[in-house]
Protein backbone atom coordinates (compact mmCIF):
# COMPACT_ATOMS: atom_id res chain seq x y z
CA UNK A 1 0.00 0.00 0.00
CA UNK A 2 1.32 3.30 -1.11
CA UNK A 3 1.93 5.60 1.90
CA UNK A 4 -0.94 8.80 0.52
CA UNK A 5 -3.51 5.29 0.34
CA UNK A 6 -2.82 4.32 3.80
CA UNK A 7 -3.25 7.85 5.01
CA UNK A 8 -6.91 8.38 3.43
CA UNK A 9 -7.83 5.22 4.57
CA UNK A 10 -6.50 5.40 7.91
CA UNK A 11 -7.47 8.87 7.83
CA UNK A 12 -4.06 9.98 9.60
CA UNK A 13 -1.76 12.66 8.19
CA UNK A 14 1.25 11.20 6.36
CA UNK A 15 4.36 11.01 8.21
CA UNK A 16 6.73 9.98 5.40
CA UNK A 17 9.09 13.02 5.47
CA UNK A 18 10.94 11.94 2.55
CA UNK A 19 8.21 11.79 -0.28
CA UNK A 20 8.08 14.11 -2.84
CA UNK A 21 4.02 14.68 -2.31
CA UNK A 22 4.52 15.74 1.66
CA UNK A 23 3.35 19.15 2.55
CA UNK A 24 2.76 21.07 5.68
CA UNK A 25 -1.39 20.73 5.05
CA UNK A 26 -2.92 19.02 7.87
CA UNK A 27 -6.27 19.20 6.15
CA UNK A 28 -5.23 17.34 3.18
CA UNK A 29 -3.35 15.13 5.71
CA UNK A 30 0.17 16.57 4.38
CA UNK A 31 -0.24 14.89 1.08
CA UNK A 32 -1.15 16.71 -2.22
CA UNK A 33 -2.17 13.75 -3.65
CA UNK A 34 -4.72 13.60 -0.98
CA UNK A 35 -5.50 17.22 -2.30
CA UNK A 36 -5.66 16.95 -5.56
CA UNK A 37 -8.44 14.06 -5.17
CA UNK A 38 -10.44 16.83 -3.57
CA UNK A 39 -11.41 17.51 -7.22
CA UNK A 40 -11.47 21.02 -8.99
CA UNK A 41 -10.05 24.08 -7.08
CA UNK A 42 -9.55 27.72 -7.86
CA UNK A 43 -5.89 29.53 -8.05
CA UNK A 44 -6.46 30.42 -4.58
CA UNK A 45 -7.09 27.14 -3.01
CA UNK A 46 -3.86 25.44 -4.51
CA UNK A 47 -2.11 28.67 -3.37
CA UNK A 48 -3.22 28.60 -0.06
CA UNK A 49 -2.27 24.47 0.15
CA UNK A 50 1.50 25.41 -1.06
CA UNK A 51 1.45 28.40 0.35
CA UNK A 52 2.24 30.88 -1.89
CA UNK A 53 -0.26 33.27 -3.90
CA UNK A 54 -2.26 32.57 -5.98
CA UNK A 55 -0.35 34.77 -9.14
CA UNK A 56 2.50 32.12 -8.54
CA UNK A 57 0.29 29.11 -9.21
CA UNK A 58 -1.20 30.89 -12.70
CA UNK A 59 2.43 31.38 -13.61
CA UNK A 60 3.29 27.25 -13.00
CA UNK A 61 0.37 26.84 -14.66
CA UNK A 62 0.95 28.68 -17.99
CA UNK A 63 4.84 27.17 -17.34
CA UNK A 64 3.32 23.54 -17.43
CA UNK A 65 0.68 24.21 -19.92
CA UNK A 66 3.96 24.80 -22.18
CA UNK A 67 5.29 22.46 -21.63
CA UNK A 68 2.63 20.04 -22.16
CA UNK A 69 1.94 21.09 -25.13
CA UNK A 70 6.11 21.00 -26.74
CA UNK A 71 5.71 16.96 -25.86
CA UNK A 72 6.04 15.02 -29.33
CA UNK A 73 3.61 12.04 -29.32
Amino acid sequence: MKCFEKCSVLKTPCENKSCRYLIENKEFMNCTIVAAREGPMTLQQIGDIFGVTRMRICQLEKKILKKINNIEI
